[in-house]
């Protein structure tokens, strides 16, 4: 068992090693930002990527390997590698599809966890040079203090999500479901990168999002950021393993720490209607 401040040196470090990462991949990659060939299609024609998806990922993970080797690495373009304790969740171009249309919204996110405890996030947008990270000390953006406060009620709030996904039929209760969403909110968008909607979240700038269907490499460094500036994270009762460790839901809500739940839409018929319950 280590101890405390032994959990605090290894965040810090391991948070290093990702923000070091994250810097180098998207300076490699930003670029070719809306001149760049797509490679290739993974589930459809939706999910695109990009020989700098694929070279931004082994920049990543030589990175990680180099100077944290007892490493595990789960990434979105090449899987698992290594066998270490530390689990790093790597998304190198989160947003592929706005970086190959030139639209600037996307970023890097990498994110380590050791057990059941997130201990480093990172969320690199390379266009504006804006840096979102965690540590076990806290949150920042580009240095300075983040916290996640915003409004108390829904009409007052922004709320960010991809629902429903693309690449898919949408049911119709689906599209009645983000009906209901556009009224009470004061704003309801769709930037195209998870996670940039949970800096977003973490750093006040948006008041709320959620997602359904997604991966861990999506969510990972935006569940830390969010949490470690005071906001919240929640996903659905599922299993043992996503309640130990959240960022392996498919599912998630995130929220700052203001709005109220028991007010809110999200709170009071979304949550409900999709996971029953209530939101805790």
């Amino acid at each position: 068992m280590t101890s405390a401040q032994d959990n605090d040196a290894l965040s810090s470090h391991l948070l290093q090693i990702a923000l070091d990462a994250a810097h180098a991949a998207g300076a490699y990659f930003v670029p070719f930002a809306g001149r760049i060939e797509i490679a290739g299609e993974k589930k459809g024609f939706f999910d695109l990527v990009t020989e700098c998806d694929r070279q931004s990922e082994r920049l990543i993970v030589e990175h990680i390997f180099k100077h944290h080797p007892d490493s595990t690495i789960v990434g979105e373009e090449d899987g698992q590698q290594g066998t270490g304790a530390v689990h790093w969740y790597v998304d190198p171009i989160d947003g592929t599809n706005n970086f190959v249309a030139g639209l600037p919204f996307f970023c890097v996110s990498i994110a380590a966890a050791l057990g059941d405890q997130l201990l480093a996030g990172v969320i690199y947008d390379p266009v504006r040079q804006e840096t979102f990270a965690a540590s076990t000390a806290g949150a920042t953006v580009n240095g300075e203090p983040m916290r996640s406060t915003g409004s108390t009620l829904d009409s007052g709030s922004t709320l960010l999500t991809e629902y429903p996904r693309s690449g898919r039929p949408v049911d119709p209760s689906e599209l009645e479901r983000l009906g209901r969403l556009l009224q009470p909110f004061r704003a309801v968008r769709r930037i195209g990168s998870t996670a940039l909607h949970l800096a977003y979240v973490a750093a006040g700038r948006a008041d709320a999002t959620f997602g359904l269907g997604t991966n861990s490499w999506d969510i990972a460094a935006g569940a830390m950021l969010v949490q470690q500036a005071g906001g919240r994270f929640l996903t659905p009762p599922r299993n043992e393993v996503a309640a130990r460790r959240p960022w392996l839901s498919p599912d998630y809500f995130a929220l700052t720490a203001d709005l109220d739940l028991s007010q809110s839409v999200l709170g009071t018929a979304v949550w409900q209607e999709l996971f029953g319950g209530d939101a805790a």
